[in-house]
């Protein structure tokens, strides 16, 4: 089997290098490729990518799904592994991705392969292990750790933080969403036990930024799909307060230290963020 990796950036000099530095032992034991879809950086993140020998694009940004399925067409492997350039492949995951049964007998069956040749004639699946390929894990979720602040936060709903990131070629692709873009799978899903790691927020003015960009995007989107959005003070001031209410203290965030008071203090925040920019993008389409 081959194995592509595929990330899109965007001024990631910081987080690249480490990205790509994580996955190579991976891709020169299992055979594959690095692919990174660039939306125009003006730092270092192109030089440290071509650097790692990553094949590298360079197009217009076109949102969060449709980058990262740009990406997923320009891969050749059997298999594919979405990353962010924010994440990270501990060295526990290599050899379980590896030895996983069904990505190690992934036989890539194409009406135009040549069978006739004696060489490839010897290693053509048998019908009986055509089924059982047909039985196994098209995908795999794999748990993340989310560090905050330098601190790996297990508490809140922040741990085992599953996402579907390991798939075979044309098996899946992320859903149309503005953000919080998850991938869809055909075919069964298998768990793998160890973890990606995301680095995410190194800073407070990081997160803050971040949940500012994403709670637009958020408000964009429930603009978009539901009923126009009054003035509500339970979206904007109870919702909020519920959400920490039941991350912190019924999802035992509180374990996390001030971390985690930070963490989902500034979380609830962004709810509120999200459904006044609703009520506010609302207000400016019926001015």
């Amino acid at each position: 089997m081959t194995l592509s990796v595929v990330i899109i950036t965007y001024n990631e000099e910081a987080n690249i290098g480490r990205t790509l530095q994580s996955v190579a032992n991976l891709v020169r034991e299992v055979g594959g490729e690095i692919i990174v879809v660039d939306s125009g950086s003006t730092d270092r993140t192109l030089e440290i990518a071509r650097s790692a020998g990553a094949r590298v694009f360079v197009e217009p940004w076109k949102g969060y799904s449709a980058q990262k399925n740009s990406a997923i067409e320009k891969a050749s492997g059997d298999w594919i592994l979405s990353l962010d350039a924010d994440e990270a492949v501990e060295p526990e995951l290599i050899p379980e991705i590896a030895q996983q049964s069904p990505i190690r007998e992934s036989v890539p069956i194409k009406p135009s392969d040549n069978w006739c040749l004696t060489s490839v004639e010897a290693n053509r699946p048998t019908p009986e292990k055509l089924r059982n390929l047909e039985k196994e894990p098209a995908g795999y979720w794999v748990p993340r750790k989310n560090f905050f602040l330098g601190r790996w936060i297990k508490h809140g709903g922040f741990w085992p933080d599953p996402k579907l990131r390991l798939f075979r070629r044309g098996a899946a692709r992320f859903e149309n969403r503005l953000v919080h873009e998850d991938v869809k799978l055909n075919g069964p899903a298998g768990k793998l036990r160890h973890a990606l790691i995301h680095h995410s927020y190194p800073t407070l003015s990081d997160y803050i930024d971040h949940m500012n960009h994403y709670s637009l995007l958020g408000a964009e989107m429930a603009s978009q799909t539901s009923a126009p959005r009054g003035f509500s003070v339970f979206n904007i001031v109870l919702r909020p307060v519920a959400t920490f209410i039941y991350n912190y203290f019924f999802r035992l965030g509180f374990l996390d230290g001030r971390e985690g008071l930070l963490l989902h203090l500034y979380h609830s925040v962004y709810v509120s963020w999200k459904y006044a920019k609703a009520w506010e993008l609302t207000r400016k389409q019926h001015t």
